[in-house]
């Protein structure tokens, strides 16, 4: 899977092996955008039109186009990992919430 982005929207890129042709999915969105290419340069146009159309309906409609992220979810993990995360944290004088955002924040990171 790779990653395309245009305006900060990201789209998440694959092939698809019916339709021999590249699809993509804009992320992060209240609602689907898909898009297809032959190529890179016809899959960033299709992206910038499926974008553009997505946008100026939520325009329209008076809808937020990005999904809203609360900051907040919920993570499991096992007894073990969590004995040695709360550790950690106290070892380092932290939160286990703060040890989590910054592997979180490695992770991401670009």
């Amino acid at each position: 899977m790779s990653v395309m982005t245009i305006d900060d929207f990201q789209a998440k890129i694959e092939y698809d092996p019916e339709l021999d042709l590249f699809r993509g999915e804009i992320l992060g969105l209240n609602g689907g955008a898909d898009f297809y290419g032959k190529n890179p340069k016809e899959l960033r146009a299709e992206f910038k039109k499926s974008l553009e159309v997505f946008l100026a309906v939520c325009r329209e409609q008076g809808i937020e186009p990005r999904r809203h992220f609360s900051g907040k979810f919920n993570l499991r993990i096992s007894p073990e990992l969590h004995e040695k995360l709360a550790i950690t944290a106290q070892v380092e004088g932290k939160s286990i919430n703060a040890i989590a955002q910054e592997a979180l924040q490695k992770r991401v990171a670009p």
